[in-house]
């Protein structure tokens, strides 16, 4: 079975953890320490919450900044048109900013919002009950 890790450098760990606390995720305390969160999406998603120091281990070349250019939109699906107005509410509440105003597409209904960091998050229903 595969897994997915995705890796993003955040500038203030403990923060970024209260942040995603907040939405409603968990971590993987097993690959967490003090330069990284583990932050489980799903059975086998993650995501990867590195400090620049850390980040830099990883890669070669400079590390963008997502406050200045949009690096990646990543995409969470939810279950409902309310689940994705909740965690919207819950991701402003906790620090997070407005990106785009909500969106619907035929029978997709969304939302996104930049989390602390910057990072743009999108969180997605697709009602797929033909109706």
């Amino acid at each position: 079975m595969r897994m997915i890790f995705v890796n993003l450098v955040i500038k203030d760990l403990p923060a970024t953890r209260r942040f995603f606390d907040a939405l409603g995720f968990s971590f993987n305390e097993q690959y967490s320490d003090d330069t990284a969160a583990c932050m489980v999406v799903d059975e086998n998603i993650f995501v990867m919450l590195l400090t620049r120091e850390k980040f830099a281990q990883f890669v070669t070349g400079r590390i963008g900044d997502p406050e200045e250019a949009t690096q990646v939109l990543t995409c969470l699906s939810a279950s409902s048109r309310q689940e994705v107005d909740d965690i919207k509410a819950r991701a402003l509440a906790a620090g997070g900013r407005e990106w785009k105003p909500n969106m619907e597409f035929g029978p997709m209904y969304g939302c996104s919002f930049q989390d602390i960091n910057g990072h743009v998050w999108e969180v997605m229903h697709m009602d797929q009950s033909g109706g």
